[in-house]
Formats: structure tokens, C-alpha cells, sequence
């Protein structure tokens, strides 16, 4: 397949076949992009079907006929996936709730500040309107609009449970399915399997780092005194599967509540603490592993939530990085002239299918 799909048409350069091959992928994003809202939430429930598919498994190993086995798992999905959702409502909740609380202390923090600056002569036209976006009106206003708009986000759950369900009831057949498919083409399925296997140890993995996070986030908000900790520790969890920015994200509620509810020290105290231990485990020693657990390089996964973010909207964030696992099994992992590109966007450069002369110079090296 792929060497019939690769071959170069007798008479057509090398480059007009690379240059109609960039043409057809930026098309395909751009429809992609258009129909975002189907093919995202599909490709979400493709994620949480293939993370559970252990369960269906485990079932059917134990003689559990497979209907029944396919439908725990469709139901184990479903539950989790609802609990998140009631997870981000109730931190999105107890911010409006909040925050109003404190708008006492917001204003006295406003004066002190713009009598600072005009002791020292700088203009406050700016910092002024700066703050106005931050003042606990402004993000009660911003978080009560997107509860306004939740029938979107309700739209988006139905459909990944939709498709959930279609998708569990083709479980039972997965892996003849792959098998069928590779028949003609082994590489294929083994690009398929890898996919699963990467995209499942992918879930498990942010998951695991998730809870570690919010556990030592939680508990630095309890020392300090920061109020509804629980809630910005779920919070937290939750951002963590967001790649990269997702801390960012986790971060500012409770360091608004910070300064809001105990100052600047107490904001910095947060800040600091906050960053200390979520640079270290999200930004140093997270993607080092998630990396060698997908065979991705952490600049490649930056790119993956720019890219896709873009053109499958928040939903592209959460699933960023398997659907790039997915297009290297297609049109990668398929095709044995495509190693160069593989040495540059893997971890592995010098195992597993990297070519010969790739696998010498990382020996040597």
C-alpha cells in the first residue's frame, strides 16, 4: 500500500510529488478545521475507548461474554468522563461564588496601587484597565457567560457519549478488524497497535502526573490558607492534560483568591510554590517521559497543541498529541521512506525502525 501510495509517477520530480503531498495535508487541515466540531469530540471518544480497552480485556478474559464486557467499559468511560465535567462546573461555580466575596479587598488593593504609581509619576491610563479585566466583576461576568453558553458544551458531551456508544459496540471486533486490515499490508496493523499502545500509555501516564500534581498543589494551598483548595486542586487534575499552558490555567484562580484574600505576599507565596513544583514535574520531568512513553520529542508536542488546538478548538488541546501519533502511524510509521521524518519528530533515533545508517551514527555517538 504505502509503496504503491509513495511510488513517484515516471517523469514527475520528487519535489512536485512533496509539494502536492504538503497541499493535500493543508486541505485536509482546513476541513478538518471546518467540521471541527464533529470530528473532534469523535476522535475524543476514540481516545477514551482505546485508554479503557484494558477493561474490555480483562473481561473477556475472564469469560465474560463480550457484549457485557464492552458495555463496563462503556459505562466506566461515561462515568469519568461526566465526573470531569461535574468536576470543572463545581471549580468554575465556587469561582463566582467567591470572588464577589472580595470585592472589598480588590478595591483597597486598586487604591493602594494607583497611589503608589502616582507617587512616582507613571501614568495609570494603562495599569488602570489592566486591572478593570481582573477586578471580580469582570470574571464573574466572563465565567457566568460561559455557563450562559453551556448548551455547547452539553452538544459536546452528548456527542463524545454518542459516539461511545457506537464505538463500544464495535469493541468486540477491534482486533480482528486490525488483523483484516493488515493482512495485505503488515505494517499497517503494526503502526495501528503501536498507535493504541502509545496513545493508551499516554492517558495513563498525564493521569498519574495529574494526581501527583494536584495532590502537592492541594496541599500547598491548605498550608497557606488559600480558600477552597480542594476545588483548585481539581482544577489542577483537570489542566493537566491540557500540554504545556494547562498550569497556566490551573494557576490563576487561586492566586487571584491569593491576592485578593491575603495580599501580595500571599499571592507570591503562591505563585512561586505553585511554580516551583509544577515547572519541575510539567516541564522537566513529565515531558521527558511522556515523551519516551509516545516516542515524541517535547518540541513536537509543543507544536501538537498549537496545531491542533487551532484546528479542533479546546477540544484540540486535550487531544493534541495522540492525534499526531496517529497521523505518524498513517502516514509515517507506514511507509519505509519516511525514516528521516521519524528520526527527527521520535525519541527512539536509535532503535526500532530508524534506518540503518540512523542506527549507526546514534550508536557511534
Amino acid at each position: 500500500m504505502s509503496e504503491t501510495i509513495s511510488e513517484v509517477p515516471k517523469g514527475m520530480p520528487r519535489y512536485v510529488t512533496v509539494m502536492l503531498g504538503v497541499a493535500v495535508t493543508l486541505g485536509a487541515i482546513l476541513l478538518m478545521h471546518q467540521f471541527s466540531g464533529v470530528i473532534g469530540p469523535v476522535f475524543m471518544a476514540l481516545n477514551l475507548v482505546i485508554a479503557a480497552y484494558p477493561i474490555h480485556s480483562w473481561l473477556r478474559s475472564k469469560g465474560t461474554p463480550g457484549w457485557l464486557s464492552a458495555s463496563v467499559m462503556l459505562l466506566t468511560v461515561v462515568v469519568i468522563l461526566l465526573a470531569a465535567v461535574v468536576g470543572l462546573a463545581w471549580a468554575v461555580s465556587s469561582m463566582v461564588t467567591e470572588l464577589p466575596k472580595h470585592s472589598a479587598q480588590y478595591f483597597a488593593l486598586y487604591n493602594s496601587a494607583i497611589a503608589l504609581l502616582h507617587r512616582f509619576g507613571i501614568n495609570t491610563t494603562g495599569f488602570s484597565d489592566i486591572m478593570q479585566q481582573i477586578s471580580p466583576s469582570s470574571v464573574v461576568n466572563v465565567l457566568t457567560s460561559a455557563f450562559s453558553s453551556a448548551y455547547a458544551v452539553v452538544v459536546v458531551v452528548v456527542t463524545i457519549i454518542a459516539s461511545l456508544v457506537f464505538l463500544a459496540m464495535d469493541t468486540p471486533g477491534f482486533r480482528a478488524r486490525i488483523r483484516a486490515a493488515s493482512g495485505d499490508y503488515p505494517p499497517l496493523g503494526r503502526a495501528l497497535v503501536e498507535f493504541t499502545s502509545h496513545v493508551r500509555r499516554y492517558w495513563l501516564t498525564t493521569t498519574i502526573f495529574g494526581a501527583i500534581v494536584a495532590t502537592l498543589d492541594g496541599l500547598v494551598l491548605v498550608a497557606l490558607g488559600v480558600p477552597l483548595a480542594a476545588v483548585w486542586a481539581l482544577l489542577a487534575f483537570l489542566t493537566n492534560y491540557i500540554p504545556n499552558i494547562g498550569f497556566v490555567i490551573g494557576l490563576l484562580p487561586p492566586a487571584l483568591l491569593a491576592l485578593l484574600g491575603g495580599g501580595w505576599q500571599l499571592a507570591l507565596a503562591v505563585v512561586v510554590i505553585y511554580s516551583v513544583l509544577n515547572f519541575v514535574i510539567q516541564a522537566f520531568i513529565q515531558p521527558r517521559i511522556v515523551g519516551e512513553t509516545v516516542g515524541i520529542i517535547p518540541t513536537v508536542s509543543f507544536a501538537s497543541l498549537l496545531l491542533w488546538g487551532w484546528v479542533l478548538g479546546a477540544i484540540g488541546t486535550l487531544v493534541a498529541l495522540p492525534m499526531t501519533l496517529l497521523l505518524k502511524a498513517m502516514l509515517i510509521d507506514t511507509d519505509p521512506k519516511a525514516d528521516w521524518v521519524r528520526s527527527l519528530i521520535s525519541t527512539d533515533i536509535g532503535k526500532g525502525k530508524a534506518s540503518p545508517r540512523t542506527k549507526k551514527r546514534a550508536k557511534a555517538k
